[in-house]
């Protein structure tokens, strides 16, 4: 004879717009935008240079991060200028994952995600070339 078990109810709800935060979160080049916005306002060209990417690649990591809300972006003249919404909340959602992370003995850290320099972190001037193993393409790491 199976014994029925009774569950309890969810501890929490989940929707899609949750989804699409968690997966803007999940890429580590869009964390080293956020990372970068976090220092203030910046151009598109301004991402452009620091990562090292083409300028179609970053805008559609920034179309995701600005679709789920994470950034905003203001137009002057020609120049668009993003920053981040909320950094303080930014800041506190993503110490609470590493804090997640580093409790459930997972690796790497966000932190250690954003201070890679084969994902844009890390020191300038960071050799970023095929040979020097930190090309990048859309999807992160080759």
């Amino acid at each position: 004879m199976a014994m029925q078990m009774d569950s309890a109810p969810p501890l929490f709800e989940v929707d899609e717009s949750q989804a699409a935060l968690f997966h803007a979160l999940a890429e580590p080049t869009r964390l080293a935008l956020l990372q970068h916005l976090s220092t203030g306002e910046h151009r598109v060209r301004d991402l452009v240079d620091h990562l090292h990417l083409a300028q179609s690649t970053v805008s559609k990591h920034l179309a995701c991060l600005r679709d789920c809300g994470l950034i905003s972006m203001r137009s002057e003249g020609r120049a668009s200028w993003f920053s981040l919404t909320d950094p303080g909340r930014l800041h506190s959602l993503l110490a609470l994952a590493s804090a997640m992370l580093s409790g459930a003995g997972a690796a790497p850290t966000v932190h250690e995600l954003l201070h890679d320099p084969r994902v844009g972190g890390g020191p300038a001037g960071t050799d970023r070339t095929p040979d020097g193993g930190g090309a990048l393409d859309e999807d992160g790491p080759r």
